[in-house]
């Protein structure tokens, strides 16, 4: 009997990586006060399904679309992040691929024909792909304009698989806050763009134009799934305007707001001390070394991640010889209820703020 070989493409199935976005997935959905996800992604059975999403808040725009599917997705990430060699193994274990961007230089933009292989590969093997098609973040309520990136690889699929259609999900992505942790998040998937559909159906279409009308498909129903402003002069006065009612509504409650800030205040000031080591290092490294503020709720979510598991060990620890003076079911829900200490310490500073 011929033993089967394991794969080892970034598609292919990996009890780990799962083990890890099950516990990722859960800081994810704690880092928000509510999360909510409109619709889903088409059946991978026939089709290959591209994801492609506005880009407004750096790594946790990844980590919502992740959390939305429960199996494994492959994205696109900046190029010269994976130059270094081990980090490039942690990115392919994560099922990152790399994308060089125009500005990354001519003879780098080259090695997205090797990127473009292995997605083809992906979406093949009945795995979505994710990628950002304007290129950066910007936590703005607009869009920058998409790249014709995410439709090359998607005509590359098609050829590749005629026997698939390719279908391109626009992904709309709304955060109540993009620079203060434990806001609200919502996803919301569109109504998917047929690629391979469309360019059967005009052979008479140069690729020029076939691109821009689909490019500017994607941002028209983007644009549809988020509260979208156009990026011009008018943009602060318009969002102010949009954004006036919950203004006044916080000014509403604010009496409200203190009396519970006080009642609290107790229950602030004990989390605060328990979880110390991680909000401290949280709001360390975004003063001293984040630059963009978009970046500091990435920042606070690793500290989550990691800081969860490094304190409950030390408390575990602690535990165990506290067993002499404390019934172990004592320890064991303290264990519990300790990585709600960390979002509740950042409610506080919502409620007061």
């Amino acid at each position: 009997m011929k033993k089967k070989v394991k794969s080892t493409g970034i598609w292919a199935h990996n009890h780990w990586y799962m083990l890890l976005k099950t516990y990722t997935d859960k800081c994810t959905r704690y880092s928000y006060r509510r999360t909510k996800i409109d619709g889903g992604i088409p059946s991978m059975e026939d089709n290959s399904v591209i994801i492609a999403a506005n880009h407004c808040n750096t790594l946790m725009d990844a980590m919502v679309i992740l959390l939305s599917r429960r199996g494994p997705i492959v994205f696109g990430a900046r190029a010269d992040v994976f130059d270094n060699p081990t980090v490039a193994k942690i990115m392919h274990f994560l099922k990152i691929l790399p994308m060089v961007r125009k500005r990354d230089g001519i003879r780098k933009v080259l090695r997205n024909y090797e990127t473009t292989d292995q997605v083809v590969e992906v979406l093949a093997n009945k795995v979505p792909f994710a990628m950002f098609p304007e290129g950066t973040h910007r936590p703005k309520h607009s869009l920058l304009p998409i790249g014709k990136g995410v439709f090359r690889i998607a005509r590359a699929a098609m050829e590749a698989n005629p026997e698939r259609d390719v279908l391109v999900v626009p992904t709309g992505i709304e955060y109540s806050d993009y620079f203060h942790y434990r806001g609200t998040m919502r996803i919301s998937y569109g109504e998917p763009i047929n690629v391979s559909e469309f360019i059967r159906n005009n052979p008479e279409m140069l690729d020029t134009d076939i691109y821009r009308h689909l490019c500017d498909t994607l941002k028209t129903r983007i644009s549809h799934l988020i509260t979208y402003l156009p990026d011009d002069e008018n943009y602060d006065a318009a969002w102010a305007e949009l954004d006036a009612p919950r203004k006044a509504k916080r000014e509403r409650t604010k009496t409200l707001r203190m009396v519970l800030a006080v009642l609290l205040a107790p229950l602030f000031l004990v989390c605060a001390a328990l979880t110390i080591p991680m909000w401290i290092a949280a709001e360390s490294i975004c003063y001293f070394s984040i630059k963009d503020p978009a970046f500091k709720n990435t920042v606070r979510f690793a500290v989550k991640a990691v800081g969860t598991i490094i304190m409950e060990i030390l408390y575990l620890v602690v535990g165990l010889i506290g067993l002499f003076f404390a019934p172990w079911w004592v320890i064991l829900l303290f264990l519990l209820i300790f990585p709600w200490m960390y979002n509740f310490f950042y409610d506080y500073l919502n409620l007061v703020r």
